[in-house]
């Protein structure tokens, strides 16, 4: 149906005259209306998923990205849409662990690799594991290995440590997250894992940091130093199997995408996107690296791509780089859906929890997101230019975090803490650098227990909706690439 029509439908519905029919917000309406009328869900069998993961990214994260890039586009922002804000199918994620409110990057990524919640600070192991507890240790079954098995090929790539905990639950199974180089005797670290996995045919490409992890400690590397305890090279083991490791864009996009490859871009996280050097990839680019590598497979591949800093960011109470960290997801998202065919490709965008980030009110249409907040105008669409102050008479930026670095509570020499709110210009507010001010003083900002959001295209996207238990990630992937065949 067209515009027109669905709006003399309305018209005729009401009994009246629909005043407003012409607004262009109405017409878009209207517009989106007769797309999802017409849409029919996908049911093909997906020969390819792409897990997107923005550490850290909850929906009011997300809102501060989308207005962010907008803002850095030229608009007001608030009109702005991700890539996928458009997909047809969403849903809102509980992201708790089995014995954790507030979860953290370990078992949520881990839920989505093996269906089941799991224990806070443990990667892929069932419920009777006790974390730091090597004895305990019960693995599960990944979904990379269940699709390796069917002859799909596999990637990860992360912004992070590769060893880190959102990338590691692609592959690894540890009663310790923090076991990267460096488990107990008995236990598998996460690097030793990844080789081995490697070596297994499960992970065909990994693109990441925390090359010191694969070196012995004081090991001269390309990025800076191996740190690993014991005299293992898993650089050596890894050339040694076939696999090339690279450690540069150059290096990346000279490869042999058609063999097994080992990226190591930094000798620990990659760096933000705001302070990215020349010479290292970005999301976009390893995931695009990644893809191209993958779909020489003709039996299809699964790949999770992780934003991991802007979960850093937050931490540091830093909402500039937790932005364009965002922002590169987004980048590396639009990348992805322009390289694959939907008809064929799961492609969900999702986040493993969310932070301690608030927006405050209230503030005027086109507000910098990461500066001050300004007035609603009369008689205008945009802020007024004036900042709105708080009952102590100071202005307040629209962002915030209850706890973190920026808090505004200072330690006494007595160990007593006090403090006020300063008095902030534009300007340094929305200086890169600046922390946002935050009440509850941490020396790093804490994880938030409250939902993430998640967004879905291609073959059975439409099972996702309403409120779900994190683990059902990996339950539709497994329906999409499985279930659709039976």
């Amino acid at each position: 149906m067209s515009t027109l029509s669905i709006a003399l439908c309305a018209s005729t519905a009401l009994g009246q005259d629909v005043v407003q029919a012409q607004s262009d917000y109405f017409t878009a309406g209207q517009d989106l209306l007769a797309e999802r009328v017409a849409a029919q869900p996908n049911t093909n069998q997906a020969m390819n998923v792409i897990l997107f993961v923005a550490d850290g990214m909850g929906i009011g994260t997300n809102y501060g990205i989308r207005v962010f890039q907008g803002q850095e586009m030229g608009l007001l922002g608030e009109e702005h849409n991700l890539p996928y804000d458009l997909y047809p199918h969403s849903a809102i994620i509980k992201t708790y662990n089995i014995n954790a409110q507030t979860p953290d990057s370990a078992p949520t990524a881990g839920a989505m690799n093996t269906g089941v919640k799991q224990v806070f600070n443990t990667i892929n192991m069932a419920d009777t594991v006790v974390h730091n507890d090597c004895s305990t240790e019960a693995p599960l079954t990944l979904f990379s290995e269940l699709v390796s098995e069917a002859g799909k090929s596999v990637g990860v790539v992360s912004t992070a440590r590769i060893t880190h905990a959102t990338g590691a639950a692609v592959y690894a199974k540890t009663a310790n997250r923090n076991w990267e180089n460096n488990a107990p005797e008995g236990c598998t670290d996460i690097a030793t894992q990844l080789i081995d996995q490697m070596e297994a045919g499960v992970i065909d490409i990994a693109l990441g940091g925390g090359a010191r992890s694969f070196a012995p400690e004081g090991t001269e590397l390309e990025v800076g130093t191996g740190n690993r305890p014991d005299d293992v090279n898993l650089i050596d083991r890894a050339a040694e199997i076939g696999a090339q490791v690279v450690y540069n864009s150059e290096d990346l996009a000279a490869a042999d995408l058609s063999a097994p490859v080992l990226g190591l871009f930094t000798n620990s996280d990659m760096n933000y996107e705001h302070d990215r050097p020349e010479g290292e990839p970005s999301l976009a680019d390893m995931t695009t690296a990644a893809i191209e590598s993958l779909q020489g497979d003709e039996d299809g591949f699964y790949l999770m791509v992780e934003a991991g800093r802007v979960d850093h960011a937050s931490h540091g109470g830093n909402a500039h780089r937790a932005f364009t960290d965002g922002v590169a997801l987004a980048e590396a998202v639009a990348a992805a859906q322009e390289m694959v065919d939907l008809e064929n490709t799961l492609i969900i965008v999702t986040a493993d929890h969310e932070h301690v980030m608030s927006f405050n009110g209230y503030c005027g249409r086109g507000t910098p997101i990461t500066g001050l907040c300004m007035g609603v105008a009369a008689g205008q669409v945009e802020h007024s230019g004036e900042p709105v102050t708080a009952a102590d008479g100071k202005p307040y930026t629209v962002v915030s975090y209850t706890n973190g670095a920026g808090s505004v509570l200072i330690e006494q020499e007595d160990g007593t803490y006090s403090g006020e709110r300063p008095d902030l210009t534009q300007e340094e507010a929305q200086d890169p650098d600046y922390l946002q001010q935050a009440l509850i003083p941490m020396g790093s900002e804490t994880h938030s227990g409250v939902d993430v959001g998640l967004w879905a295209n291609g073959p059975w996207s439409h099972l996702f909706g309403g409120t779900m238990d994190q683990e059902m990630i990996f339950h539709v992937m497994n329906h999409a690439v499985f279930g659709a065949a039976e």
